[in-house]
C-alpha cells in the first residue's frame, strides 16, 4: 500500500516567509489529498496565528534570529540550532516525514538541520532577490534549492543548480480577475462610488513609516470625494490611526485577510517591497509605489522592488523620503491619469508566480517519492 505522503514546512517570523508556505501547503493536500502536512515555527511569529488558521498544525521550536543585531547573543546561535535541530529531528519522527521544506525566516533552519540529523531529503525555497541568513546557511546542507528569482541564484552556496519557480501565492490570487471581482471588492471594502481607491500596506505587522505617511495624504485629501485610502496598520497602531484619521477620505483595518479583495478594488497600492508582496503585485498586475524596509538584510527589499520599477510596473520611493508631501506628488499624477496606471498595470511581470505553488509542490512530492522508494530498496 502507497505510503501517505508527509510533508513538514518550516516557515514564520513574518508573513512573507508564512503565505507562500501556505501556498504550498494548500498545493500539496491538492495534489495528494491525504498528505499529512505540518509546520514549524516559534512563538513569537505570526505563525502562531496565521499557520492554525489557516487548518494546518503548528509545531514550535526553541530559535534566536539569524541577526548581528543580537551582539554578543549571536555567539548562542550555535547551541540554539543544535537544540532545535534536534527539536526539529523529533517532530520529523513523530510525523513520519518523508522530506522537509524550509521557505525562509530563522524558525525554517532548524527544519533542514533536523533533516540532515534524520536522514530524510529537504529542500530551500528563497523568496527575495537577495537571500537572507538562514537560507545561506541551509543551503549548504541541502542540494535541492528553488528560488522565486533567477538573481538570487548568484548569492547561494550551490544556487547554480536552483530551480526557478517563482514565488508561490494563493490560489485566489494567482487566478484572480480584476475586472470581475472589481465591483464587488469595492462594496465589501466600503469603497465609496466613483473614488478611486489607494490601499496601503505595510506588510504583515504595517509600517509606522507608511501609516504617517498616508495619514498625512488622507489630511491633504479632507475635501475629496473622489479618492479613498485603505490603511493596513496592523493591531498596534489600529486605534491611534483610525483617530487621526476621523474627517479625512480614509479607514484603517489591523489586516487584509481577503487579499484578493484589497488587489481587485485597489487602483494603486503603496507598499513595503517583501517578496511576497512584490509577486503578487506582479502576478495581479496592481500598479505600486514601492517604499522597501530600509533595514532588510542585505537591501533585499530595494532589490526586490526593482523587479517592477525596472519593468515599469510600480515607481520606487526610498523610506526615508516617504512623506506626506513626496508621496502625493507620487501619486496624485497617477491617479489623474488612468492610461498611465493601465500601461504600468500592462508592464508588471508575471513570471512563472501563478503556477509556483503547483510547480514546487510538484517537485517536492518528486523528492519524497524518491526517497520513499529508495526506503524500499
Amino acid at each position: 500500500m502507497r505510503t501517505p505522503l508527509s510533508v513538514v514546512i518550516g516557515a514564520g517570523g513574518t508573513g512573507g516567509h508564512i503565505y507562500p508556505g501556505l501556498a504550498l501547503a494548500d498545493a500539496l493536500r491538492r495534489a495528494v489529498p491525504g498528505a499529512a502536512i505540518s509546520f514549524v515555527g516559534t512563538e513569537r511569529g505570526l505563525e502562531t496565528r496565521l499557520v492554525p488558521d489557516a487548518g494546518y498544525r503548528l509545531h514550535t521550536v526553541d530559535m534566536i534570529p539569524f541577526d548581528p543585531a543580537l551582539g554578543a547573543r549571536r555567539y548562542l546561535l550555535p547551541a540554539a540550532l543544535m537544540k532545535s535541530g534536534a527539536q526539529c529531528r523529533t517532530i520529523l519522527r513523530a510525523q513520519g516525514a518523508h522530506i522537509a521544506v524550509g521557505m525562509g525566516g530563522y524558525p525554517s533552519a532548524p527544519v533542514i538541520v533536523g533533516a540532515r540529523m534524520t536522514g530524510l531529503p529537504s529542500l530551500i525555497h528563497e523568496s527575495n532577490a537577495v537571500p537572507g541568513r538562514a537560507n545561506r546557511f541551509a543551503a549548504r546542507l541541502t542540494p535541492h534549492i528553488a528560488v522565486a528569482f533567477d538573481r538570487s541564484r548568484a548569492h547561494l552556496p550551490g544556487g547554480t543548480r536552483a530551480l526557478t519557480t517563482g514565488m508561490p501565492i494563493a490560489a485566489a490570487l494567482a487566478g484572480l480577475d480584476r475586472a470581475a471581482l472589481r465591483d464587488p471588492a469595492r462594496r465589501a471594502l466600503g469603497v465609496p462610488d466613483g473614488a478611486r481607491l489607494v490601499l496601503v500596506n505595510g506588510g504583515s505587522l504595517g509600517a509606522a513609516r507608511l501609516t504617517d505617511a498616508a495619514v498625512g495624504l488622507a489630511a491633504r485629501w479632507r475635501t475629496r470625494d473622489d479618492v479613498h485610502l485603505l490603511i493596513k496598520t496592523g493591531p498596534a497602531a489600529l486605534d491611534d490611526t483610525r483617530r487621526r484619521l476621523l474627517g479625512t477620505p480614509a479607514a484603517a483595518v489591523p489586516y487584509l485577510d481577503r487579499m484578493d479583495l484589497a488587489y481587485a478594488a485597489a487602483d494603486l497600492v503603496v507598499c513595503r517591497a517583501g517578496s511576497a508582496t512584490v509577486a503578487e503585485l506582479a502576478t495581479t498586475r496592481v500598479p505600486a509605489v514601492l517604499v522597501p524596509y530600509p533595514h532588510a538584510p542585505g537591501d533585499h527589499q530595494t532589490h526586490n522592488a526593482r523587479v517592477l520599477s525596472d519593468a515599469g510596473a510600480g515607481l520606487l520611493l526610498p523610506d526615508g523620503r516617504a512623506t506626506p508631501e513626496a508621496l502625493a506628488a507620487l501619486v496624485e499624477p497617477l491617479l489623474a491619469d488612468p492610461a498611465r496606471l493601465a500601461a504600468m498595470a500592462a508592464a508588471a511581470p508575471g513570471g512563472p508566480h501563478a503556477g509556483a505553488a503547483g510547480l514546487l509542490a510538484d517537485h517536492v512530492i518528486e523528492l519524497a517519492d524518491q526517497h520513499k522508494e529508495l526506503q524500499h530498496i
